[in-house]
């Protein structure tokens, strides 16, 4: 099920590790399902085996499994665990889509919009986007007046043309795939749109839709992004996993050489560790359909210490 993001990743991590010179450092790669005891076995072997760092693993159960025993190596897990980490050497890097979502209700609040028409689909994906924008917005200080769940339909078109014009919002919200984001938009002309990346920043259909997403798929020609090869997979979210490879490798370097206050242009945003020891990634904003301009430079990841044991990667497949 997850074998082609797991590859999308792994070939993220190991084109990064080639970067700027091929790295001395040996990668094992180790096939990790969502098997929570299959994980931990996979995780015992790979420290038993001389690992110094373990990367993943990606499924959320596995992860949850991972991060309930004791780390003896620094370990960048690749999902969200339920739990807050209580262990020492574990660390996180997710392409969460919640902190999508709660970087957007903050982008608008910092705007000066302070109420919301919401418009959402039935899918678990979109209300878990939708859940957390509100929840955001609301948190900051701004008011949700109304949500309408949309499908599409002729109907839903006409509603939300006349929903948007009787609720006094001052924004909208779209927690759209980008099909339904494409028929609900000339509905809320009247109003300024924001999205999450899960509507998609590649749509030209929805220029002026603000949307905040990862570097790598906003700014190609940034200097923190383009050194890095490309391939071409035809699918944003395999996109979006391919770049968390290369920023896995980056975080996972400055682990090694015990860097703590790590702070770096990342492909997938702007990287800095949190007290929670969630490495927190800072999105950049498409403006009118193009790409923001790039950020000031930041300092590079420090290079990897020399002739260390092997390196893990532990993707989800």
């Amino acid at each position: 099920m997850f074998r082609r993001h797991a590859e999308a990743l792994r070939d993220g991590f190991l084109a990064a590790s080639k970067l700027p010179d091929p790295s001395t450092l040996p990668v094992r790669v180790y096939a990790v399902g969502e098997d929570p005891q299959q994980a931990l076995a996979s995780y015992a072997r790979a420290v038993n085996a001389g690992a110094r760092l373990v990367v993943g693993p990606l499924v959320r159960s596995a992860v949850n499994a991972v991060a309930g025993v004791d780390a003896p190596v620094p370990t960048l897990l690749l999902n969200v665990p339920d739990a807050p980490l209580t262990r020492r050497n574990l660390y996180v890097l997710s392409l969460q889509i919640e902190v999508d979502a709660r970087q957007v209700a903050a982008l608008a609040y910092r705007e000066g919009r302070r109420s919301v028409y919401t418009v959402s689909s039935g899918s678990m994906l979109m209300q878990r986007v939708h859940q957390a924008f509100v929840e955001a917005f609301v948190n900051l200080g701004g008011r949700h007046v109304g949500e309408l769940r949309f499908s599409g339909s002729n109907a839903d078109v006409a509603r939300l043309r006349e929903a948007a014009r009787a609720q006094g919002a001052d924004m909208a919200f779209l927690a759209l795939d980008p099909v339904l984001a494409r028929g609900a938009r000339p509905a809320l002309d009247s109003l300024p749109l924001y999205a999450s990346s899960q509507t998609s920043s590649a749509d030209p259909a929805l220029a002026h839709v603000r949307i905040l997403d990862m570097p790598w798929l906003l700014q190609p020609d940034h200097t923190a992004v383009m050194i890095y090869p490309r391939q071409n997979f035809g699918d944003p979210d395999l996109e979006r996993l391919y770049a968390l490879g290369i920023d896995a490798w980056r975080i996972g370097q400055a682990l090694l050489a015990r860097h703590i206050d790590i702070s770096l242009d990342g492909v997938t945003g702007r990287l800095s560790v949190g007290r929670d020891r969630h490495i927190n990634r800072e999105l950049v904003l498409r403006r009118d359909g193009a790409p923001a301009p790039p950020p000031p430079p930041g300092p590079a990841a420090p290079a990897p210490a020399p002739a260390f044991p092997p390196a893990v990667l532990l993707p989800g497949v």
